[in-house]
């Protein structure tokens, strides 16, 4: 049975039967992959993919998430791939693309994750475990406190050296922005933001995350002398910016810090 849909970048992707030899270029589906019982099925991960930890022995890791190696993808003979255009280089995908089905999702929001989850579930044929996790998320996200961040302006910090933060067309931004948060970054995706800036915006919170850059205490004491009213705190950037079965994680820690 032929499987054909439009992944997020309108791109058409066909598969023919059940794929069999899945690579997966993006950290936070091959998560989802693992929960939607697809582990006898994929063959090839990033080393940035840590979820299911086992899998880095098991699966062969074809590089990093823009820096993987096409020969070893190509031995693998995949009959579909997974990647992101924001994690992935558009040139990789392009000359993946000619090769083999490749679905491409682009997410800023949980809406836009949660339409990522079912068009997997279909390529996978996964569909019932995909609405399920899918059903799961939404009744979360209705039950969630709307009132966790009680309306406070906020910085969610990425990166250090230069200082970054998510911006207002980011999956965090929707995210936080459901926890009842003002995010008060007017720029686009990941925009760099100086000392002065920080400052002049404010912000009553700011959260600090674990990841891409590892913030600790010593960056905490760094932003209380720029803004030493605010709320500081270290968050765990998985549970914040990571789209897919993460969600479910994301859920239950943001009800028990409420």
């Amino acid at each position: 049975m032929m499987i054909s849909l439009h992944d997020q970048l309108g791109r058409e992707v066909q598969i023919k039967g059940k794929p069999r030899r899945i690579i997966s270029l993006v950290p936070s589906q091959t998560h989802l992959l693992y929960d939607l019982g697809c582990g006898d099925t994929v063959v090839g991960i990033t080393k940035f993919c840590v979820h299911p930890a086992d899998w880095r022995k098991e699966k062969t890791v074809v590089g990093g998430t823009k820096n993987f190696h096409h020969d070893r993808i190509d031995q693998l003979r995949p009959d579909l791939i997974i990647a992101n255009k924001e994690e992935n280089r558009k040139e990789d995908i392009s000359i993946l693309a000619q090769k083999y089905p490749v679905y491409v999702s682009d997410i800023s929001t949980v809406n836009e994750a949660l339409t990522m989850i079912r068009d997997i579930g279909q390529l996978t044929h996964t569909k019932e475990a995909a609405e399920n996790m899918i059903l799961k998320i939404e009744r979360g996200f209705d039950q969630l406190p709307s009132k966790i961040g009680k309306n406070r302006s906020v910085l969610y910090f990425i990166w250090r050296n230069p200082w970054m933060v998510a911006g207002n067309d980011t999956y965090i931004h929707d995210l936080l922005t459901r926890m009842g948060y003002q995010n008060i970054v007017e720029q686009n995706r990941y925009p760099n933001i100086s000392d002065d800036e920080i400052k002049s915006l404010n912000p009553d919170c700011i959260l600090l995350s674990s990841e891409p850059f590892p913030f600790s205490e010593k960056h905490i004491a760094e932003l209380r002398a720029i803004c030493p009213n605010a709320e500081i705190k270290l968050v765990d950037g998985e549970l914040y910016s990571w789209y897919g079965s993460m969600m479910l994680k994301t859920l239950e820690y943001l009800n028990r810090c409420n």
